[in-house]
């Protein structure tokens, strides 16, 4: 035998193997195809089979079909959890800082702020009031810069503070958040650290602080950020200085 036969001996081997092959794997399809068609039409009836008829009411406890009609297959979650079910969500806020001022009387600095995004809590200028009360993480940063020597306040006459941006003449500098319900106040967390030294480029440093924690808040709580120094040059960004608070 030539090698031109033996090659086209070769080729028309190969060509039958592949035919072969191909009409393998249709096959294959076409059972898959028919598997998948007999899923479909069983998912079908099981849908059908659980439908509302007309006139009944989708949310009533009685509703599932049987082959003599409908039967009394009670929904044991009950109406007022399928509510809760529906209606399901948690407080979230996030605020973004317009301005700051100082307290004389105080001798702080305070933020007010606008909400990036908002959902179940108020807010007031420089508080948030929170309306559900349960356990809530609440984070803030901020960041300054300063100037000259300063000294830093002994003790923190305002307690109220997030995270913020620092532009002052102090060695140290911090912020605090504070809670207050029916007149009372306490402390919820603080926020310390130390700015840098100047370089001989600039007479200017800069530094941020950040926190965060978890705290039960009842209902009516009402929440502020404040600076324990008057005067703080605030940098107010909102990449620098927010404030953030979600119910978990």
């Amino acid at each position: 035998m030539s090698a031109t036969a033996s090659r086209r001996a070769v080729c028309a081997a190969s060509l039958a193997m592949a035919h072969a092959c191909v009409g393998l794997l249709l096959l294959q399809s076409i059972r898959q195809i028919r598997s998948l068609r007999s899923d479909l039409v069983e998912l079908q009836r099981r849908v059908e089979e659980h439908q509302v008829p007309a006139g009944r009411d989708p949310g009533h406890p009685w509703s599932t079909r049987g082959q003599g009609g409908w039967r009394g297959t009670r929904d044991v979650r009950g109406p007022s959890r399928r509510k809760m079910r529906q209606t399901k969500w948690r407080a979230f806020l996030h605020l973004l800082p317009v301005s700051s001022h100082s307290d004389d009387e105080k001798d702080c600095t305070v933020v007010k702020w606008a909400p990036s995004q908002s959902q179940g809590l108020l807010v007031s200028g420089e508080t948030i009031t929170v309306v559900t009360g349960g356990p809530y993480f609440i984070y803030s940063q901020v960041t300054s810069g300063w100037w000259r020597g300063g000294v830093f306040p002994k003790q923190l006459r305002c307690a109220r503070n997030t995270q913020v941006l620092y532009k002052n003449a102090t060695v140290f500098m911090g912020h605090v958040i504070s809670k207050s319900l029916n007149g009372a106040g306490g402390t919820l967390m603080k926020c310390f650290t130390s700015m840098p030294e100047r370089s001989s480029i600039s007479s200017k440093a800069l530094n941020s602080c950040f926190t965060a924690g978890v705290h039960f808040l009842e209902s009516g709580s009402v929440l502020e950020l404040n600076i324990p120094r008057k005067s703080a040059e605030v940098i107010l960004k909102p990449h620098s200085t927010f404030l953030g608070i979600f119910h978990i």
